[in-house]
């Protein structure tokens, strides 16, 4: 769902996808007015949404959803849409399988919540600079 009013090309696009709706609404709340946020609920709607916006440059996903994990999500998203920047999100300790993302680049970071929208934002920004 599209969540900002703002014109697109003023601020760099984000896809957010968690299962849980108050993280969704918090994100936002928190960076809509610095990027333009797109959220989804799955990693199938994730998806959905890159296959129907392709200036989307930063993904950053929840890791434990139904259906399809964080970095099945990603993964996927990767395959289709090599030149965006995918981030993670957990509320666990970094897994072997965090790990193999971050050494493969997969992903450039995770965090693990409660987060830190400070070092969150910071991470986006530099991603965006360098993409």
């Amino acid at each position: 769902m599209l969540t900002n009013t703002c014109r697109m090309s003023e601020k760099a696009i984000i896809l957010y996808v968690d299962d849980e709706l108050i993280n969704l609404k918090v994100f936002e709340i928190n960076l809509s007015k610095k990027y333009f946020v797109l959220t989804a609920e799955s990693g199938m709607k994730g998806l959905e949404l890159l296959s129907n916006k392709s200036d989307i440059k930063i993904v950053i996903s929840d890791m434990r959803m139904p259906d399809m994990n964080g970095l099945e999500f990603i993964k996927s998203a990767k395959e289709q849409y090599s030149q965006i920047s995918c981030f993670l999100f957990t509320g666990y300790e970094i897994t072997n399988e965090i790990e193999e993302a971050l050494k493969n680049r997969l992903i450039l970071r995770y965090f693990k919540k409660p987060l830190n929208m400070q070092k969150v934002s910071s991470a986006i920004e530099k991603a965006i600079s360098e993409s």
